[in-house]
């Protein structure tokens, strides 16, 4: 395995490892965080947030149900070490998370 290829999946394992620590520092449905709340900390971490919901409420009155399916998009960069040392470094470049909706309760 090159000394690349061991870095990149050295980022990519840590990445996944982060965003499951994310998903489970989250608020549950027993938490009944506000989902405005949720979603606002998700948008600050650098997510892109989709979401699915239930109900017409308006998003103040829904409950989160769920964050689930943490992507992240990432570009290999050519960083120039000089003297042919030349190093791909992967970039995140765009980072997706869907989050449910439960608007029907209130």
């Amino acid at each position: 395995m090159t000394r690349t290829l061991k870095y990149h999946l050295a980022v990519t394992i840590a990445g996944a490892t982060a965003a499951f620590g994310l998903l489970l520092s989250l608020a549950s449905p027993a938490d009944a965080e506000s989902a405005i709340v949720t979603i606002g900390q998700l948008e600050a971490q650098g997510f892109d947030v989709k979401i699915d919901r239930v109900g017409s409420a308006p998003l103040a009155q829904c409950e989160v149900t769920s964050v689930r399916n943490p992507q992240n998009q990432t570009q290999l960069v050519e960083i120039d070490r000089g003297r042919g040392r030349d190093v791909l470094v992967p970039i995140v470049v765009n980072r997706t998370i869907t989050v449910s909706l439960n608007c029907s309760r209130r």
